[in-house]
């Protein structure tokens, strides 16, 4: 029996690591701030975990969680690419200051196992192959998207065709959220290096299931289909809809956190690894808003043209390197995760969506 503290594990995902970690007969803490902009009032915790409500940029709350403490999964976060650059004090006080108090305890408790839950936005832009072979776009111009010319470019104008991305491809955060998690993952390669610990990040592709919050700015684009549908309105799909991702399904996601979990315990000391956690398929934003109207029986997606400035085009995860060296792969597969989610409990509507 591993004795863990969740951080953020009120959440969406980190409530799903709670379940996924009892079942597994560990013993569980959690610690969440139960902040207004994510849940609605403070979230069930399952009662057999024991709960600290506080938040992680409090030395003094952090101090108290970590007590017996054995590993640390670090959930807690402000996520989404935010309503506009406002947010970002709140998005790099949370995730950055958040994480640096929380390692500072760590080092303090000698705690020395880590697992911290990470997101594909550190990549950018997918990978893609063009004349030269495997290559990386330039950010989108204003100009080209206004135009409708959505797809990115060569250097040359020609045609680049989408790929899967790996943990080995450059990475080039393009918004505040995408930076504060690569800024995590720094962090916690410097914790492990000076501290002899041991660091694995965990980069989420597009995680939808139960539970996922509703009604927000910073939910997930499944999540405001549903939404949508429930309202009895039409699901509103940017861009032409041809945006391909990687849906991944919240109980796959936990499964990760558990296997990685227990590669914490073998792995070198001062160690920091980063892995896709992806469902190994692709599909486009379009796929998700016709699966979500037809489950439901509610009127067909609309394709609206629009876009926003810091969103990528394509990005779609190779998990190889899960597979390899987590024994980890996701067992949900896409049809059957967006039936389940077509009926599936959302969270209720935060504070920031009734604002």
């Amino acid at each position: 029996m591993t004795r863990m503290l969740i951080t953020g594990g009120g959440g969406f995902i980190g409530g799903a690591i709670v379940a996924e970690a009892l079942a597994a007969g560990h013993e569980v803490r959690v610690l969440d701030s139960f902040r207004r902009d994510v849940h609605d009032g403070v979230a069930p915790v399952d009662e057999r975990a024991e709960l600290v409500v506080g938040d992680v940029r409090d030395a003094e709350t952090v101090d108290r969680a970590l007590g017996g403490v054995d590993v640390v999964v670090h959930e807690a976060a402000k996520v989404g690419l935010g309503v506009d650059f406002s947010d970002a004090p709140d998005y790099t006080g949370s995730n950055v200051h958040g994480t640096a108090v929380l390692l500072a305890a760590l080092a303090a408790h000698h705690v020395e196992r880590l697992v911290l839950a990470s997101s594909m936005v550190v990549y950018g832009e997918g990978a893609f192959t063009g004349r030269s072979g495997r290559t990386r776009p330039l950010a989108r111009q204003p100009d080209d998207l206004a135009a409708g010319r959505f797809d990115p470019v060569g250097e040359n104008g020609e045609r680049l065709e989408p790929a899967l991305i790996d943990e080995d491809d450059p990475v080039d955060p393009r918004n505040v959220y995408a930076l504060t998690k690569l800024a995590q993952e720094h962090l916690a390669a410097a914790w492990a290096r000076s501290s002899g610990g041991r660091a694995i990040a965990l980069r989420y592709h597009n995680v939808y299931g139960p539970l996922m919050p509703r009604d927000t700015p910073y939910a997930g684009v499944a999540s405001l289909f549903r939404s949508a549908l429930a309202r009895g309105e039409a699901p509103r799909v940017f861009e032409d809809g041809a945006q391909r991702r990687d849906f991944v399904h919240v109980r796959d996601v936990a499964g990760a956190n558990l296997a990685a979990i227990a590669a914490t315990e073998r792995a070198d000391a001062g160690s920091f690894r980063a892995y896709n956690v992806g469902s190994g398929t692709v599909h486009t934003i379009l796929d998700v808003a016709s699966a979500l109207s037809r489950e439901t029986g509610g009127p067909a997606p609309m394709v609206t043209g629009e876009y926003r400035l810091g969103d990528v085009r394509h990005i779609t995860a190779s998990s190889a390197r899960a597979a390899r060296e987590l024994g980890w792969t996701a067992r949900i597969g896409f049809d059957d995760g967006m039936r389940e989610f077509a009926a599936a409990p959302l969270r209720g509507a935060s504070a920031a969506a009734t604002r």
